[in-house]
């Protein structure tokens, strides 16, 4: 099960709407998964009990030492269309 984490610079109230859609998505690319949302201090020190952090692109370069989990950086957080892209391109599907 891939376990994907959400995660706003603005707080967690966004990062829970973008949960929302990334699990949207996730649901109709058939991928079984568990998906939580914190803010971007959080997910930086939590984020390597994830395989997936979906942030604003600004944010990428904060995430550093997370080993394999991967850090996808989005333009447009609310993007279905963004999202489903760069999570089958970070899963090679």
């Amino acid at each position: 099960m891939l376990k994907v984490l959400a995660a706003c610079g603005n707080g967690m109230g966004s990062s829970l709407i973008i949960k929302m859609k990334i699990e949207k998505v996730l649901k109709d690319m058939n991928i079984q998964f568990s998906i939580h949302h914190a803010s971007v201090g959080q997910a930086k020190s939590e984020g390597r009990k994830f395989d997936l952090v979906l942030v604003s692109m600004p944010f990428v370069k904060e995430f550093t030492n997370l080993g394999d989990t991967k850090v996808i950086g989005l333009v447009n957080l609310l993007s279905e269309d963004e999202i489903r892209e760069k999570v089958s391109e970070a899963l090679a599907l």
